[in-house]
């Protein structure tokens, strides 16, 4: 099955791809540098733990810094003390992201991200009696233009539309910009920001741990009395993020196209961003009433990383927190993608540089396979010494960059292992395609020698030891594993499952995986 895609019309723009945030490197990463906050020597670490890999002590060090609760309505904390530096990173883990918006209504997930950043009815206006009655009037006359257009009524869409404007006018007098990123700023936070993905949408800053009352008054409040101002501009710049990220990308496009095609029903396949469409019509009934579903305390986990007091936290959070109505945590989706028996391909042309796609369906983070994907992905593509690039970029010479990795385009779901890779200059992507599956084969016939298995899991060990992450990081780790498995302790014990992995494992998924019958091709090819 192929479908081929024109894309001539769009002037190519850089755009990252980026993977899920819950692989080995990264947890790797910021479990062994929490650790080392705790005043460890690394070079001795690093060097116990080459020799034995036995991270246990460690792990058990950062477990027992951990405290964790729950109040009556479903909001769960958990809270991870360092006390190095009167800090504290702060995640609010919303568990909801792309793949659970309705039908038609794409993009809502992450246009509620952006909108949780323009107030309350106290923060982000001069008045807000005086401006509440016209957002509700921007509302009806947004309805009203949505009916005019369905009716084709020309006259009075002009109406409509010349009345919207002047109201949003008005509206816009009242508005406070950016007077929450403001508060957060002056008082000394740090890294305001949030991200929407398929599967979350997280919101994180850091603050001085003497300010932890006011996190608590600001980030309650924009979730009980969120305001939806500047909506409609707000539209617009996310349209423009689209154009920018997808429809004016080479790599975005061909990476929406990819889904689409990899996927016949699971909602992974849609764009986090949206449609173009689905966001134009987008209303604020659908997003609030998205929020209503899916902002309620049981599908929210905040992690604290720092210089926190376990009691002090808790007393405010029952203070603050405890507003929130009590809420059942939406079921999961029981969206079954079905099985995949025939090749699928699709070709997009775009005046860029070629690119090539290939793609299997595998499990989800919670399989216990799935840490095998996660080895496979890196004895394949982790480096300079892994096997594509020293086959396909140095070898070969059909390649610029290539890479390998599970959890796209999320891993809460049935989702893709993913091989994508950029051209070299005169070379093809069928050129790239037949030294990929070269090297695929091979984990397929040839056993992992244990020399490569142990290179392998020495440097994913080694290498993150030596790693500095943020205490932000470790927060949105623990709230992440939390809400995807469960139980945020999954982090500890499915680290110790990596030594565990043989050569078989891998060589008997590999067979049962890389077949032609699960097999999706993408090519973007440089348009004629």
């Amino acid at each position: 099955m192929k479908k081929v895609i024109d894309n001539q019309r769009f002037k190519p723009l850089n755009s990252p791809l980026k993977p899920s945030t819950l692989t080995l490197k990264k947890i790797f990463s910021l479990l062994l540098a929490t650790l080392l906050i705790w005043n460890f020597n690394l070079n001795s670490a690093v060097a116990r733990t080459i020799e034995n890999r036995s991270i246990t002590p460690y792990l058990e060090q950062v477990k027992n810094n951990i405290t964790e609760f729950t109040l009556n309505n479903g909001l769960k904390f958990i809270l991870l003390e360092n006390h190095q530096a009167p800090i504290i990173s702060f995640v609010t883990y919303v568990d909801v992201g792309g793949v659970d918006e309705p039908q038609g209504q794409t993009g809502v997930a992450h246009y509620l991200e952006h909108l949780a950043f323009k107030g309350t009815s106290e923060i982000g206006t001069i008045n807000y009696e005086q401006e509440k009655p016209l957002l509700d009037k921007l509302a009806q006359l947004f309805d009203q233009i949505q009916q005019a257009k369905k009716e084709n009524n020309q006259p009075k869409l002009a109406q409509l539309e010349t009345e919207f404007r002047q109201v949003n006018q008005q509206a816009s007098e009242y508005v406070n910009q950016n007077e929450f990123g403001q508060i957060v700023e002056i008082e000394g936070g740090v890294g305001l920001n949030a991200a929407t993905s398929a599967d979350y949408t997280a919101y994180f800053y850091n603050f001085p741990s003497n300010k932890l009352e006011l996190w608590m008054y600001l980030e309650s409040n924009r979730f009980l009395d969120p305001v939806f101002r500047e909506f409609y501009q707000e539209k617009d710049v996310i349209l423009e993020e689209r154009r920018l990220r997808t429809d004016n990308s080479a790599i975005g496009k061909m990476v929406e196209e990819f889904l689409l095609t990899a996927f016949v029903s699971h909602p992974y396949r849609r764009p986090v961003i949206g449609f173009e469409e689905d966001i134009r019509n987008l209303t604020q009934t659908n997003v609030q009433d998205f929020f209503d579903t899916h902002y309620g305390g049981g599908n929210i986990t905040i992690a604290m990383v720092g210089d926190v007091n376990p009691n002090q936290a808790r007393e405010m959070a029952e203070e603050y927190f405890g507003r929130f109505p009590d809420s059942v945590k939406p079921s999961r989706l029981s969206i079954n993608e079905p099985e995949q028996n025939e090749t699928r391909e699709v070709v997009v042309e775009y005046p860029s540089q070629p690119l090539y796609f290939e793609g299997y369906h595998i499990p989800s983070l919670n399989d216990p396979d799935y840490l095998v994907y996660e080895i496979m992905g890196s004895i394949l593509s982790d480096g300079r010494t892994s096997r594509l690039y020293k086959s396909l970029v140095e070898d070969k010479k059909v390649a610029l960059s290539v890479s390998g990795f599970s959890g796209f385009p999320g891993d809460k779901y049935e989702n893709l292992m993913l091989f994508y890779g950029v051209c070299a200059p005169e070379r093809s992507p069928e050129e790239l395609a037949i030294e990929l599956d070269k090297e695929i084969e091979k984990l397929k016939t040839e056993l992992v020698s244990p020399e490569e298995l142990e290179r392998v899991k020495t440097q994913a060990t080694a290498n993150l030891l030596r790693s500095v992450n943020s205490n932000g990081g470790m927060a949105n780790l623990l709230a992440e594993y939390q809400a995807k498995t469960g139980d945020w302790r999954n982090l500890f014990t499915r680290l110790d499952a990596l030594n565990a992995v043989t050569a078989e494992d891998i060589q008997t998924l590999a067979q049962k995986t890389f077949t032609d019958e699960h097999k999706t091709i993408g090519k973007l090819e440089t348009a004629s």
